[in-house]
Formats: structure tokens, sequence, C-alpha cells
């Protein structure tokens, strides 16, 4: 255990006091719950004020490890049980002058996450996750899953040796969870969407002793994606964007990309006012169509159709608090065509050097889109967050790692019994 640890965890632990009901405020303990049983709206974790008000400035942020961890006093695990895992974060800001000049804008940087342990951001939320799977003595952690969760999941439970369950839709391609399966994961396709394979998982929940940590532990899941503002905030010198884009597929990452940046600001830890807008393909564009309607209904897509598949999800849980984010910080939802989100792609990679998935493609599109329409000014210092990396989905690797732990499955009572007995609640 490094020197900084011991000291963290001699004076400290985790400052987390409880959760807390975005809507109406209701508290509860830290525990396995994501609704408020009052109004339903999400729950939040707070945390201790004046703990974290002497615990952090940007001198001890500084001090810290180069991942998350560097941000522990606003994390709620314990750092130690957390720096046992695989540390993502603190990955590059690139000063991208090429993609700038092409594009026509003054200031552009790419929040670089293909670099993660697995090569997307979802290693930020998980890390902070599984360490709650031992803290609530769990049996197992599971997601629902279109690909980069799904490997985030089964290497982090490999590095802590927890069994690994992971339910995807029926049409994901192989390569899209070949990680998950050279990780250990049982992996289960359910027939239809990603909204059905999380409708599955929710009923898995009710039912096992398993952690799912986009379902049943979605407030700590939430809370390591706001890394990623912290970090844009300190390495650029302590300052805020202008205007940051974020992918859009849940919601969840754009809203706590806005959580980070107010924890900033309540600890004094920064100031500013960044503009946060949101970006999904238009096979799938929940957000955007209610953005465009100037409306808050978020109208769910029954089959998504995009390349894009990490953010074809149909009916986003956090979609109505991402709309209400991007609207009170002045920021717009766009939604390109897949054609544009390949031209994004190629652009990135062929101007910057960084290979994106489709997701990234779409962040891309949207910003040489809001560009061209005067959307956003030519003088803006612009950060676009690139999620995942494009060689992902390498099929021709698929037949050497797919197995017998690769099932289809159609209903709750058949995907149960792939858990294991220990799994079940007594």
């Amino acid at each position: 255990m490094s020197e900084y640890v011991t000291n963290v965890n001699e004076r400290h632990g985790s400052f987390a006091k409880g959760l807390f009901c975005k809507e109406c405020g209701k508290s509860f303990p830290l525990s396995m719950s994501n609704a408020c049983d009052e109004c339903f709206a999400p729950l939040e974790v707070r945390y201790d004020e004046t703990r974290v008000e002497n615990a952090l400035n940007r001198k001890s942020i500084s001090g810290g490890p180069s991942s998350i961890w560097r941000y522990w006093p606003l994390l709620p695990v314990n750092p130690e049980s957390g720096m046992a895992g695989l540390n993502p974060g603190f990955t590059p800001l690139r000063n991208c002058r090429n993609l700038a000049e092409e594009i026509g804008v003054k200031e552009l940087f790419i929040k670089d996450d293909t670099v993660n342990p697995t090569y997307s951001f979802k290693d930020r939320p998980v890390a902070v996750s599984i360490p709650k799977i031992l803290e609530f003595g769990l049996a197992g952690v599971g997601c629902a899953s279109t690909g980069n969760l799904a490997g985030a999941t089964a290497a982090a439970a490999a590095r802590y040796r927890i069994p690994c369950y992971v339910i995807v839709p029926s049409d994901t391609d192989h390569a899209k969870i070949l990680s998950a399966l050279a990780y250990g994961a049982k992996v289960i396709s359910v027939e239809g969407t990603y909204d059905d394979a999380n409708r599955i998982s929710n009923l898995v929940t009710d039912r096992l002793n398993v952690g799912f940590v986009n379902i049943n532990l979605r407030p700590y899941y939430v809370e390591g994606s706001k890394t990623l503002s912290m970090e844009v905030v300190e390495q650029l010198g302590w300052e805020e964007p202008d205007r940051i884009i974020v992918p859009v597929g849940s919601g969840a990452l754009l809203t706590a990309v806005n959580k980070g940046f107010g924890e900033f600001r309540q600890y004094g830890i920064s100031e500013g006012n960044c503009i946060i807008s949101g970006a999904q393909p238009s096979g799938c564009a929940t957000v955007a169509d209610a953005y465009a309607r100037g409306d808050n209904v978020i109208r769910p897509v029954l089959k998504p159709a995009t390349i894009a598949e990490s953010l074809a999800i149909g009916n986003p849980a956090s979609g109505p608090e991402a709309l209400s984010v991007i609207r009170n910080t002045g920021g717009f939802a766009d939604a390109p065509s897949d054609e544009e989100i390949i031209e994004g792609q190629m652009l990135l990679a062929r101007k910057e050097g960084i290979f994106s998935e489709p997701a990234g493609g779409t962040v891309i599109a949207s910003l040489k889109r809001k560009v061209e329409d005067g959307t956003i000014s030519r003088d803006e210092r612009v950060v676009c967050l690139i999620t995942g990396n494009g060689l992902k989905t390498p099929s021709h690797l698929t037949g050497s790692v797919v197995g017998s732990t690769y099932e289809v499955k159609s209903e709750i009572e058949s995907v149960l019994p792939i858990f294991g007995r220990n799994a079940i609640r007594v």
C-alpha cells in the first residue's frame, strides 16, 4: 500500500454520508437503493461537507495518484479498497490544433478516455461500483450493457475475484463482448434491445444477491463518471472550458459531468459556468428530439437504429435530467446521422491520430455541425469527450474467444440459473 493511501485511510476513509433524492430531498442511508420511495426520482450520493472542505484543495489533488482516486474525498468508497482495482482515470486532455483548424474553432481539446484500462470511460464508474460489492457483502456483480460496460465490469471483477454476469441485447456483435468473455464473465444474451436487457437485469436484482453496477448500484456508479469533468478542470489549469460536448446514451454521463463541475465550484477548486451540450445519433435521438420540440417529454425509441451501439438506449434513465442540465447551462442536444458520425470518426483519426468508436464520432459530428450553423462560436474553448476506443470491435478475433459461456435466453426464469446457487438470496 502506498504512503499516500496509508495516510488517507488513517485519517479519513470515505466521506459519503448518505443518499439524497434529487427531486423531493428525502434522505436515505448508504444502501443498494437507486430511486426515491416517495417520488421515484433518482438518488445521488451526498458527502460530509465539512470533512470534504478540510481535505480537498488544489494541492492535495495534485499530490494524489494519477487516477480517479486523486479526488477521493468526493468518491463514496474507501480509497484503499478502490485503489486495489485497475485505477482508471487521469487520461490525456489533448490539444487538437489540427482538428480545431479543420472545423474552425479557436481551441479544441479532446478528453481521451480511449486509453483507460479497458479502453473506455466505463472503467471510471465501475471502479467506484465494484468496491461497493465487497462493502455490501454481495455474491457477484453484473450489468446490462451494449459492450463497453460489459468489458469494464468483467475486468474489474476479475481483479477483485468477484463472479461477473453480463446481460446484453441479442443483436450485440460478438466482438463487442469479446473482452468480457476473455475476462471470464458469464455473458447472457436476451432477445430484444438494450432496454429489454435492462428490464431483465432489473428483475435479476430483485431476486439475487448480486449488485448490478448500473441498476441497484447506480448512485455510486455515477460518482465515478463525474471525475471526467474534474480532470478537465485540473488539466486546463483549474479553469472550466467554455463548452463541453458529451455523448448521450442513458444520459448519466452528462449529468455526472455537471455534478463534477458543480462540486468543484462548491469547494472553491474552480470557478466557471461551462455550457454542457449533448450528442446522440439520429437513430436514437430521445433527448435531442425533446430539445428540438421544446418540451420535457422523453419519447422512447422502441428499436434504435444506429451504428453507435453504445448510445443505442431507447429509454434513457437519466434522459429528463440530462435535458434539464443542457437547458439550464445554455447547451444544445444534437443528433447527427450515421454518415456524419463516420465522418466524425475519420476526421478525429486522420487529423489527430485518435481512433474513436462511433460515440466519439457522434460528438465530433455535432461539434462540426454546430460550428457551421453558428451555435458554437469560433472563439470558444471546447472540450469533446471521447469515451471509447475504435479498436473495441475486432470481429476477426471473435471465434477464438466466444465459447459456451455465451448463451441466448429470452425469459427471466431461464436467466436466473446461470448465476449459480450461491448468488440466490436465502
